[in-house]
């Protein structure tokens, strides 16, 4: 439950004590960033800013605790009127300790907040900065958790699917880019590109998702204009990176094929590189107005070119992922419908959980499968769409 806050008790470029958001839900600012200035704090205060109880409890308790503290140990007046509200509760959560699909679904909420404000962001380099460690920490240790989760999003229509997208695609493109290019710069470069590539249609691609007519006349331009959209308005966020703005106004523009990856161009195999991956999500995701591809469908497009020869960014997709990404669908030799959760070495005989049994029938509880094993040797990909059990990330990552 959330409560509204006076922002009057909150001190100008002093870290937050805990999370505000608007009273639709909307996460306006994130527990450690800051108000900056008078002008700010009146934008907050238009938007009636809400926090949440528990946490407000927490923080005045702390506040009201020193203040009977001085008042036993028989304090001055003047000692007692200095008291301030502390700005912090305490030492930070040990984020390591935190539910991987927890700490994604919190940076969906940090990131959708950052690209659908668009140009009215404020500090948006420092914020999105913020995310992309948080999403370096998460990373050390649970990349197989991390897309088994981000896929699972991508399929609850009650998420933004623009912000889904946005981090399977900045995920991949960091995993592919990490193989490929020796930069680190332009893996940044890289991974802020498949963050932001869509900030000039966010809302529209949320829209789209939801939409079972298809795209109007207005729409149609908005989906073509996107890309260079999406660069002014990153110029006016401040971002200088040649490379990154060059990436966004190219994630859509139609490219000779890349006969080997010897030799190539940086840049050309990164705009390459972002353009396959963003079409592969997209493929992957379902819609309204169409189901998504099984994995393995979208793993062959990427690998085979426009004419039919194999692409090199394909393979090297493949090779990172493997043909079945954690979080998808397949059906097993044994006729068991079951989820991805865990790349093996061969790209095609990844870990998985069967979730329903050869009865048709969801199994009480979902049994460990090694899909190298010829028992379980799966027999095809499934789209989305077709499996109508209920996947409990949480419970599923915690048995692994």
């Amino acid at each position: 439950m959330r409560v509204p806050l006076s922002l009057d008790q909150i001190e100008l470029e002093a870290p937050l004590p805990l999370n505000i958001w608007d009273g639709s839900g909307v996460l306006l600012l994130r527990r450690g960033e800051v108000i900056r200035n008078f002008e700010h704090r009146e934008l907050l205060r238009s938007r009636g800013p809400m926090v949440d109880e528990e946490e407000y409890r927490q923080w005045t308790f702390r506040y009201t605790a020193e203040i009977d503290r001085k008042l036993r140990g028989n304090a001055s007046l003047e000692s007692i009127a200095s008291v301030a509200r502390p700005m912090g509760l305490g030492p930070d959560r040990d984020e390591q300790a935190v539910p991987v699909h927890m700490r994604w679904a919190d940076l969906h909420t940090s990131l959708g907040l950052l690209l659908h404000q668009g140009e009215q962001a404020q500090d948006f380099l420092r914020r999105l900065g913020l995310i992309r460690m948080r999403i370096d920490e998460v990373l050390q240790s649970r990349t197989d958790d991390s897309l088994f989760v981000l896929v699972q999003m991508l399929l609850d229509r009650t998420l933004g699917y623009s912000t889904g997208h946005a981090l399977l695609c900045g995920l991949l493109c960091r995993i592919v880019g990490k193989l490929l290019l020796k930069e680190p710069s332009q893996i940044d470069a890289l991974i802020n590109a498949a963050l932001t590539m869509n900030i000039g249609m966010t809302r529209l691609q949320d829209e789209l998702a939801l939409q079972a007519e298809p795209p109007s006349v207005e729409q149609r331009i908005r989906i073509e204009q996107h890309p260079l959209l999406g660069e002014r308005c990153l110029q006016h966020l401040g971002v200088q990176d040649p490379t990154w703005l060059r990436l966004v106004r190219l994630h859509h523009t139609k490219l000779h094929a890349m006969g080997s990856l010897e030799g190539a161009e940086p840049l050309l195999l990164m705009a390459h590189l972002i353009s396959l991956i963003d079409v592969f999500v997209a493929r992957i995701s379902p819609r309204v107005s169409r189901k998504g591809l099984p994995s393995q469908r979208a793993a062959r497009d990427a690998y085979l070119a426009a004419d039919g020869q194999p692409n090199p960014l394909g393979a090297a997709l493949i090779k990172a992922v493997g043909v079945y990404i954690p979080g998808s669908y397949v059906r097993l030799a044994s006729e068991e419908l079951a989820v991805v959760v865990r790349r093996q070495r061969r790209a095609n005989e990844p870990l998985v959980f069967a979730l329903v049994g050869r009865s048709g029938m969801p199994l009480g509880e979902p049994a460990l499968r090694d899909t190298s094993e010829a028992a379980f040797e799966i027999k095809s990909g499934v789209a989305a769409d077709e499996v109508r059990v209920r996947v409990q990330s949480a419970k599923l990552l915690a048995r692994l």
